[in-house]
């Protein structure tokens, strides 16, 4: 299949826009369902998991290929839940285009914008949809605006909606001037084109002005044919539509009622109309193993092949499912390929294309194309999969840090072994998920990213991998760092089997601004100390980084510079200095304003005007600080900064706050100093 056949987009979205419902009425329209699965009833194809159809949401990002007007599409359908941000993250690395799906009455909410904002960290271009017009306070030209607003994008309406929630009828063509109605028996596979009604006339002759004024200023000749008063081809609008589209300058925006039947074939025609295919993305850039010199990978199914693994999923019978995205040359079935990352070689035993969780094998996965590979035992997400003889390793992918643990401990020891390889399971699946053993405790301590993140996986643990525990509460994962820069000379001496080891080094250690990361510098000669030594210091800072302070919290946002050494060959080993900067660190540290950090949230809270009173009072107590307040047709929108150590329960206290109106959405925002945390 020629690669401008293909089309590799994701459908992102905040929780409960309809995302995937969506996706439910493509897979129907395609051809891949034969009939529709409603989310309310458990039955969407894509939410599989047991979990994803009881409690009605979308947790991992499902794959699934289809043909529309014989384009291939690949969707990945990601969570809208913030807790699973790691899910979109993965699947928009891999994705050459998205479609932004926005409720008409939410509009914009919190996590439409971070998902935004991850998109253009890759530089997605994007189409949206306007979806659930059906429902009581859908304001299509609101949410339009609220584009141009809070996402600092340019809109480009294609459709309009004709009326709206009860009276929502069909949609408004602007191209064509022209009323499309969806026929309700065939669940809205005919479409009628029939005259604009008189009243719509007007705005719908306004926009299509606003649409040819918008694209004129990137065509010359529609310029020229708008001044002359001449038609314009609407082939050379589409044109001009999908070359903004892609240079990322406006967003096409289409509108609909997904549980209606209504605007989503015009949504697949804007799919494979104005999103690109593998050939109109930018050449991606690797560093050759050898030298770490940059190269471009060009799409090229003859090129050695070269893919990036952007998720595993363990299966039951199969063992590892690993997702990945083949960027040069072809994977094969039954070939064995060299693990970049890992460098360890890897056998393909099974692949296949997946339509949500069904496959569908296939003997070989071509450039641009997403695939699955049954076989590999090493492979880990962001792992570059491709030729032993030509090793090019692509950039691999960063997921934040967990924020929230509890501790977990088997019933019986029986349950030990298993609980441990289904943590495993788990965290080679979700990067976000860590486990590990509290050595003051004995405990086993699994961090996630919310509350609801490790409740999922807790589920998972106990009812898909039938492992008998015991869960401690939530608690708070804090980090530490320091508020003074402090020089510090540390002497290490000891004698091991007969044997003499000395390092003397100077450490200069430095605060960085909040999530500056650590960083580690020599400023010391090679001349000096050589650079197997200098390794070994870094070593020992990094290993240092991890322990802490005071309370054994990872350390942030330090900066450690190795600024003199002594040197004598005759004592100088690598354990020496490893071990000195070991005890440099921490006994400089303890000297340098140790403090405590705590993870503050983003909380968006969405309730009715009568109570916003009692909520930001509510939110006063729990040390937050209000920074907005917006006012919508149906609920107003509160964004405050809240400590997360005082969020636990925050559910339950204000559905009983609101008599159960009003909800909310919260994300990781930054880690500030704990107040009264200072160690003495």
């Amino acid at each position: 299949m020629s690669k401008q056949n293909l089309r590799n987009i994701g459908i992102m979205a905040h929780i409960d826009a309809g995302k995937t419902t969506t996706t439910e009425r493509i897979l129907f329209y395609t051809g891949k369902s034969h009939r529709i699965g409603e989310v309310d009833n458990g039955e969407a194809t894509m939410d599989w998991m047991e979990q994803e159809q009881n409690r009605g949401i979308t947790i991992t990002s499902a794959a699934t290929s289809c043909f529309w007007k014989d384009i291939q599409i690949n969707i990945i359908d990601t969570p809208g839940h913030v807790d699973f941000t790691a899910e979109v993250e993965r699947s928009l690395r891999v994705l050459d285009g998205a479609v932004a799906v926005f409720c008409a009455v939410g509009g914009v909410e919190p996590q439409s914008e971070t998902v935004w904002n991850q998109a253009d960290t890759y530089n997605i271009p994007r189409i949206a949809y306007i979806n659930k017009m059906d429902r009581l306070g859908a304001d299509f030209y609101a949410v339009v605006e609220e584009m141009k607003t809070k996402l600092n994008a340019e809109p480009l309406p294609l459709y309009l909606p004709h009326g709206s929630e009860s009276d929502f009828s069909g949609i408004i063509d602007i191209m064509k001037m022209q009323k499309i109605e969806f026929e309700a028996t065939s669940f809205g596979s005919e479409l009628h084109y029939i005259p604009i009604p008189e009243e719509l006339f007007e705005t719908a002759k306004k926009w299509h002005d606003h649409l040819i004024d918008l694209l004129s200023n990137y065509s010359d000749e529609i310029m020229e044919l708008y001044l002359e008063g001449g038609e314009i081809p609407t082939n050379l609008i589409k044109e001009i539509i999908r070359k903004v589209t892609l240079s990322r300058k406006c967003i096409p925006v289409f509108v609909g009622a997904s549980l209606k039947n209504i605007g989503v074939q015009t949504l697949l025609d804007g799919i494979i109309d104005y999103l690109p295919s593998p050939l109109d993305i930018p050449v991606i850039t690797g560093l050759t193993v050898k030298n770490e010199h940059p190269v471009e990978v060009k799409h090229d199914i003859s090129g050695p092949p070269l893919a990036l693994v952007f998720k595993i999923q363990n299966d039951r019978e199969s063992g590892p499912l690993c997702f990945f995205r083949v960027y040069s040359g072809s994977i094969k079935k039954g070939t064995a390929v060299f693990n970049i990352s890992k460098r360890k070689r890897e056998r393909i035993n099974r692949l296949f294309r997946m339509h949500s969780n069904k496959p569908e094998n296939v003997d070989a996965i071509e450039s641009g194309d997403i695939g699955v590979a049954v076989g590999f035992k090493f492979a880990q997400t962001g792992d570059t999969i491709g030729s032993e003889g030509s090793q090019i390793l692509l950039e691999s992918m960063t997921f934040p840090e967990p924020v929230i643990s509890v501790a977990i401990e088997p019933k019986t020891l029986s349950d030990q072994d298993k609980l441990k390889k289904a943590l495993e399971i788990l965290s080679c699946e979700d990067p976000t998920f860590v486990y590990k053993d509290n050595p003051d405790t004995g405990q086993l301590i699994i961090s996630g990213m919310g509350e609801l993140h490790l409740d999922v996986l807790v589920t998972r643990i106990t009812k898909e991998m039938k492992v008998e525990a015991r869960i401690g509460n939530p608690q708070v994962t804090y980090r530490e760092s320091i508020t003074d820069q402090i020089t510090h000379n540390e002497k290490f001496s000891k004698i091991l089997s007969g044997k003499e080891n000395k390092a003397d080094i100077t450490l200069r250690l430095t605060p960085l601004p909040t999530g500056s990361g650590n960083e580690f510098v020599s400023l010391v000669s090679k001349n000096i100390l050589p650079k197997e030594f200098q390794d070994a210091v870094a070593r020992g800072i990094n290993n240092a980084f991890l322990t802490g302070i005071r309370y054994g919290y990872p350390i942030y946002d330090v900066k450690v510079e190795l600024i003199k050494s002594d040197y004598n060959e005759l004592v100088a080993s690598e354990f020496a200095y490893e071990a000195a900067a070991v005890h440099g660190f921490d006994n400089a540290a303890k000297d340098a304003g140790p403090v405590l950090l705590e993870p503050i949230m983003k909380v968006v809270i969405m309730c009715p005007t009568t109570n916003i009173g009692d909520v930001m009072s509510h939110l006063s107590m729990k040390s937050g600080i209000v920074e907005s307040l917006e006012s919508k047709p149906t609920l107003d929108h509160i964004t405050a900064k809240v400590p997360l150590v005082n969020m636990f329960g925050y559910a339950t206290a204000l559905r009983n706050l609101t008599q159960g109106r009003a909800s909310f959405a919260m994300e990781f925002s930054h880690f500030d100093k704990k107040e009264g945390e200072l160690f003495g």
